[in-house]
């Protein structure tokens, strides 16, 4: 397989970045994409919204609904899937995008902050994960796939920040833990990571990165679909890099994907 075309994808906090282009590589195809964010209503300082990416979808391709979906509130996950099942006949593929970030130490992370990244980050992927799954298994070649590091124990990673190395390696662990009950299911569960420091608005939050030496979104958003189109069965439980699956898929040059190309990429985090 190896296009999503008629497949039907759940795709969380796709109202911009690497959600929105992935949503917009899967509708190139014929895809069906629900869009689930909260930004239901445009924000100047944070341009996009669910019904701003619908629209594109549908200009791409594609068959679209815009969902808006705090993915800390059960009932709203919930009923946002329900919803994606009645509009498109089924579920194929949930993609964990959504995330929260703080890069700070102990004594600068607010508790509201903290507790703001554990429950987007893990504790959101398992839930859309529990409101995906007894769709998926009805699926011809069911995918989750959640944006999350392989899972590290090296102090570099916790030490500068680790409310959200906490957080994002528990969406790893989540990825780890589903991919071992349902793979053997025939759910492909995997996660994928950039090699580089990809150019979304999260980087607001990082001080001093060089958006120069960053990426596009569009090459997370093409290996997601290399990933996405391959068959389900045996295939999970993998940490999966950009660069990598996009190597294998005969990808040799990325220099497309550069901000500016004459600069070297910034390495991501988690990443040696």
């Amino acid at each position: 397989m190896s296009s999503l075309s008629g497949k039907t994808l759940f795709v969380t906090g796709a109202s911009r970045g690497i959600g929105r282009a992935i949503a917009l590589r899967a509708a190139r195809d014929g895809a069906n994409v629900a869009i689930a964010a909260k930004s239901a209503v445009p924000n100047p300082k944070l341009p996009g919204t669910i019904h701003s990416v619908a629209a594109e979808v549908e200009a791409a391709g594609g068959r679209a609904l815009a969902l808006k979906c705090d993915i800390r509130e059960e009932e709203q996950v919930r009923a946002a899937v329900a919803a994606t099942v009645d509009a498109f006949g089924g579920l194929d593929i949930l993609v964990n995008n959504a995330s929260a970030i703080w890069l700070r130490g102990a004594l600068d992370t607010p508790m509201k902050r903290f507790d703001l990244m554990q429950q987007v980050n893990a504790r959101g992927a398992f839930l859309c994960a529990q409101a995906c799954l007894p769709h998926l298994l009805e699926a011809p070649n069911p995918h989750i796939l959640t944006l999350a590091p392989p899972p590290s124990l090296d102090p570099k990673w916790w030490a500068p920040h680790t409310g959200y190395t906490l957080a994002k390696m528990g969406m790893s662990l989540v990825t780890l833990g589903l991919a071992a009950e349902f793979g053997p299911q025939g759910v492909a569960i995997n996660a994928l990571w950039p090699r580089t420091i990809v150019a979304t608005y999260a980087l607001n939050m990082i001080p001093g990165v060089d958006l120069a030496r960053c990426r596009r979104p569009e090459i997370v958003a093409d290996a997601a679909h290399a990933v996405l189109t391959r068959p389900a069965q045996g295939f999970h439980g993998r940490f999966l890099i950009d660069e990598e699956v996009l190597a294998e898929a005969g990808v040799g040059d990325f220099a497309a994907y550069a901000v500016d190309p004459a600069q070297p990429p910034l390495p991501d985090l988690f990443l040696d």
